[in-house]
């Protein structure tokens, strides 16, 4: 049976406090925006590690990270405060009076009350162990611990009933090791030992130590939200004015497609000739074939786009251009990369929430991908609000899928086979050359019409069909307006990458699709009919 309380005493003393958290969390000043640190010692990775916060030490050598969402600090002014800090907090948490006192082996399925939980001897974290804000988000846990901390293989800290990371910490007075698979949460400050925490393990929290080394091999940590910890809100945006029409602009080189290509938004340059894009491909937006007014006007906005951009002073640089992506998770900053960049496998952006949230990405030098590359959007991330200004060419490679507007400046965009885009790609100067692609404007402006209904070019009057609901979810109807084209009329659905999905005659004037088997998603359609204009569309799925 589940042990509710650690001891029979503990439950007794529960009695009279059962809304009372009886601990108060240390101060952590500026360690705080540490993930990982030593006052007095080598911080080290093995591996591919995913992690969100600083990383340094105020004596020793930082070595072996890749790129991380977060500042690395050697022995410098920010590393000598947060000695400072680490050490008033491992004070307050020593000088801590327990209320409770459970065995030395945590976990095996046990659920622990706010407190302050006394060890007098070396632990082990096993299996389960349950914190139970019991509806308290301020409630706080500590453990103190007079020896060294282990866990065994997979085991976790699960936090339930508004328990929150940043109110769990465990002061250890010995070495800190984490079996691999262990999922840890709260700030971990190892006093005169080392802490290793090993492949596969996910920490929620910190990992602290006074004196000793900290390694860590292939793991995902990242600094605790809540708390006081500041909200991240990323930098501003820049006004896209007449650019947001355009899902492809070059403000000066030649516009390109080959192959089917489907755009939502505008298509245009200011200085040569868009080419090779079919009309019934281009979904409530205009291809401009040769400049004029609206291209000149986007040429323009371009220019103020690139230097808001160009200008926003960087949080955080990601000190490895050509190890970009490789499931790096990014939060809402300004990120400056001072090479040429190459992302691959998948990177991650994580808003933490806030759909208003921006990143803003600053390349010093060329953007490339990997096949198959994909920014992925977490947490309430939107395509629009995401930047990449990129000085020199971007190759986006195919069957990538993009996430965000893509300002490209003295240099070429290729956006290859298959490369889905939710954004805008725009180029300063420099040709823009597509091949069968997909592009998704995610902003919108007065040449871009509402996109329900039809989603045709045509008088809705003169439409071939109406497509009702659309978005739709369990089935949509396919109403033939003219009951002439019967027999004659061609309907054909695409994925976004191209995929032909059906094609078929239309010989009812209203033919009902039944939808519960495809999944969520945007797809396109075209009719096309012997002797009345093609028309085509968007079709959204909703689950």
């Amino acid at each position: 049976m589940k042990n509710i309380y650690p001891t029979i005493s503990s439950a007794i003393a529960l009695l009279f406090a059962t809304s009372i958290s009886f601990a108060q969390a240390p101060n952590l000043g500026s360690v705080a925006d540490f993930v990982l640190f030593s006052t007095n010692g080598a911080v080290s990775n093995t591996g591919s590690s995913e992690l969100t916060g600083n990383v340094g030490t105020n004596n020793g050598s930082c070595t072996a990270f890749g790129n991380v969402n977060g500042v690395m600090h050697s022995s410098d002014g920010t590393t000598v405060q947060a000695a400072a800090d680490l050490l008033i907090a491992y004070n307050h948490l020593a000088s801590a009076t327990a209320n409770f006192f459970p065995s030395s082996t945590l976990g095996n399925g046990d659920t622990l009350v706010p407190g302050v939980y006394s060890i007098p001897s070396a632990a082990t974290l096993n299996l389960q162990l349950y914190l139970n804000a019991k509806g308290n988000a301020s409630a706080v846990f500590i453990f103190k611990i007079q020896g060294a901390f282990s866990s065994n293989a997979a085991s976790k800290v699960q936090l339930i009933n508004g328990a929150l990371a940043c109110n769990v910490f465990w002061k250890v007075e010995g070495m800190v090791n984490l079996a691999s698979g262990t999922k840890m949460r709260g700030t971990v400050i190892a006093n005169n030992a080392a802490i290793d925490i090993s492949i596969g393990d996910t920490l929620e929290g910190r990992a602290l130590s006074t004196t000793g080394a900290v390694t860590v091999h292939g793991i995902l940590a990242y600094t605790p939200i809540g708390c006081g910890s500041p909200t991240l809100t990323g930098p501003s945006a820049p006004n896209l004015a007449s650019t947001a029409c355009y899902a492809l602009f070059s403000a000066s080189g030649a516009v390109t497609n080959a192959g089917v290509t489907h755009v939502t938004g505008d298509i245009g340059t200011n200085v040569g000739l868009t080419t090779g894009f079919l009309a019934i491909d281009v979904i409530g937006g205009t291809i401009q074939p040769i400049p004029d007014v609206s291209t000149a006007s986007a040429a323009s906005d371009l220019t103020s786009v690139y230097t808001h951009l160009n200008t926003l002073p960087y949080d955080i640089q990601l000190l490895y251009p050509a190890q970009f992506g490789r499931n790096l998770v990014l939060t809402p900053h300004t990120y400056w990369l001072n090479a040429a960049t190459v992302l691959t496998d998948t990177l991650f952006l994580n808003a933490q929430g806030d759909a208003n949230a921006v990143f803003v990405l600053q390349i010093n030098g060329a953007l490339s991908t990997s096949t198959y590359s994909k920014v992925v959007l977490l947490n309430g991330a939107q395509a629009k609000n995401v930047y990449w200004k990129v000085d020199g060419a971007v190759n986006i490679s195919s069957y990538s899928i993009f996430n965000g507007t893509i300002v490209c400046n003295n240099g070429a965009i290729n956006l290859n086979t298959g490369v889905t885009i939710n954004g805008h790609a725009f180029a300063t100067t420099g040709n823009l050359l597509t091949a069968a692609i997909t592009a998704i404007s995610p902003t919108t402006c007065s040449s871009i019409n509402s996109i329900t209904g039809t989603d045709s070019f045509e008088d809705p009057s003169e439409a071939l069909i109406t497509v009702s609901p659309n978005p739709f979810s369990t089935f949509t109807n396919i109403t033939l307006n003219d009951i002439s084209q019967l027999n004659t009329s061609v309907l054909v659905i695409y994925s976004m990458l191209g995929e032909e999905l059906m094609n078929t005659v239309l010989t009812r004037q209203i033919t009902t699709l039944e939808t519960t088997k495809l999944p969520a998603g945007i797809y396109f359609y075209k009719i096309s009919s012997a002797d009345k204009a093609t028309q085509s569309g968007r079709l959204v799925a909703q689950k």
